[in-house]
């Protein structure tokens, strides 16, 4: 059976959860069409964090690589296009901060997605859930996950990218200014995400 490579992310910043890592732990392991989920929460760390994702790819040769993260303030699910080649922005959770720094000193400035997103807007449309294409990961550590898999994508010859959620309703509860979904609904879409890549294959 082929392998979906899931990630999320631990809590960071002020964020005390972080409902993308809820969302893998409760996919792992769940069977879509010719593809078993193989999941795996990373740390919010440039160094460790990042090289923990690199390894992870090396040891389970995965067929698709999707990777999740928050986006506070946005209220749709946003599949983004690009991942730029630069870190840079708050500290991580080890107190590291990267100014303008590059991801891969030798590597391109930025690498498209391969995963039919267009098709996973549709359908989350169609379906009710807000969503958007987003032409813009930042420069965080999702920005970050992303340019590594893709790179790690375009070796293989594999689908790979990465979907940003809104925050949860925890979440909006206690930051008061952001917008929030329901974890059945933010669930919900990412499987829909999930299963409109598989279709793509």
């Amino acid at each position: 059976m082929k392998k979906l490579f899931l990630t999320g992310f631990e809590p960071f910043l002020d964020y005390h959860v972080n409902p993308t890592w809820d969302i893998v732990e409760k996919l792992n392991g769940t069977v879509i069409g010719d593809y078993k989920i193989v999941s795996k929460g990373l740390k919010v760390d440039f160094k460790d964090g990042i090289e923990e994702f690199k390894q992870a790819l090396e040891d389970i040769k995965p067929d698709m690589i999707i990777s999740l993260g928050i986006a506070a303030g946005r209220h749709k699910v946003t599949p983004e296009r690009i991942a730029i080649n630069i870190k840079d922005g708050d500290a991580d959770n080890q107190g590291y901060q990267p100014i303008d720094e590059l991801i891969d000193e030798e590597g391109p400035d930025a690498y498209l997605t391969n995963l039919p997103i267009r098709a996973m807007v549709n359908r989350l449309l169609n379906e009710g859930y807000p969503a958007e294409i987003s032409n813009s990961a930042g420069t965080y550590l999702c920005n970050n996950v992303m340019y590594e898999g893709l790179k790690y994508a375009t070796k293989h010859n594999i689908l790979a990218g990465f979907i940003h959620i809104p925050m949860n309703f925890e979440l909006a509860c206690k930051h008061g200014k952001y917008p929030g979904w329901s974890n059945h609904d933010l669930l919900s879409a990412v499987k829909i995400c999930l299963e409109e890549a598989i279709n793509a294959t």
